[in-house]
């Protein structure tokens, strides 16, 4: 089901915002396009950077602002705006300059969000949700984050690399912190309803060096290049099209748990999800083995600590 309204706004214009409107303005998932910046040269020279490649694409309105006005009629709000990851820092590094960041831009934003949906994508992503959660005041489920959609996706790849098997035919999730303390969901893993470790050419050993892989990427790429933009944009783009097209997509987002979820409430921490129309429609119970449970219980106190 298609929504009659297809608008979204990207706040905050550093490598993340400006790719996942680009990969957006690809993907035919929009009308309107709002690109909301402190400095509304940069954004417009995005902006006329976008249009100048739409005789080639469906028709998209795009306008360049610093005016929090033009998020009013919003149906999902893209936060990438905060300092970013830089070579040597983990995530939770982030964790008190962008806080501050989001308590200067979200009350300017909420007069105008009443029936939008927010997508928090700035680190310390967990972090965040829980802060923009109780900052916004909105329905449960309305506001979450990309949480370990790209852990996940990049554990997937790494695995279909030895398992020699199409990477979206493969169900595996990394859960928890989008962050040091996440932990892959082994024992539940399948391709095409086999479980992973009944595979032909299984190897645990290998199942961890995918993981570790996935882990460790960001710091890899921000070391080698300064940050990372094309993988997520693509999870921004995943995100909202289960939104605005109410797709009741399953995915590994962040957001607040209000039910205990292995004796764990009230933290923003990612398990797979039901995301449609309304954010974050339904949280699925899965079943972890006794180590998965002590890790998720790891990775919420780690969350909690900064919360």
């Amino acid at each position: 089901m298609q929504c009659d309204s297809r608008k979204v706004v990207i706040v905050g214009l550093g490598n993340v915002g400006v790719t996942a409107a680009f990969t957006l303005l690809l993907s035919d998932s929009v009308d309107e396009m709002v690109l909301l910046s402190r400095s509304v040269d940069k954004a417009y020279g995005h902006k006329l950077d976008l249009e100048h490649g739409m005789p080639f694409l469906n028709p998209v309105t795009i306008s360049a602002t610093d005016d929090y006005a033009a998020v009013a009629g919003a149906d999902v709000v893209v936060l990438t705006a905060g300092v970013g990851q830089k070579p040597g820092q983990t995530r939770l590094d982030l964790v008190d300059a962008n806080k501050k960041i989001f308590e200067d831009i979200i009350p300017q934003l909420k007069p105008y969000v009443q029936n939008a949906t927010i997508l928090v994508v700035s680190n310390p992503v967990d972090i965040l949700t829980y802060h923009a959660t109780k900052l916004f005041d909105l329905p449960a489920g309305r506001v979450l984050g990309t949480g370990t959609m790209l852990d996940t996706a990049r554990f997937r790849f790494h695995l279909s690399e030895f398992m020699d098997v199409n990477s979206r035919s493969i169900h595996a999730y990394i859960l928890g912190e989008h962050g040091d303390s996440s932990f892959p969901v082994l024992s539940s893993a399948n391709i095409g309803g086999q479980p992973l470790a009944e595979f032909p050419i299984y190897s645990e050993a290998k199942a961890i060096e995918a993981f570790e892989q996935a882990k460790t990427a960001a710091y890899k790429i921000i070391e080698s290049k300064g940050a990372t933009f094309y993988a997520i944009a693509v999870v921004i783009r995943q995100a909202i099209q289960s939104i605005l097209h109410d797709q009741r997509s399953v995915l590994p987002v962040t957001s607040v748990l209000a039910k205990p979820y292995y004796d764990q409430s009230d933290v923003a921490i990612s398990v797979p999800c039901v995301v449609g129309r309304n954010g974050v429609e339904r949280v699925l119970y899965i079943p972890f083995s006794e180590k998965e449970q002590k890790q998720f219980a790891k990775s919420a106190v780690t969350i909690k600590e900064f919360c």
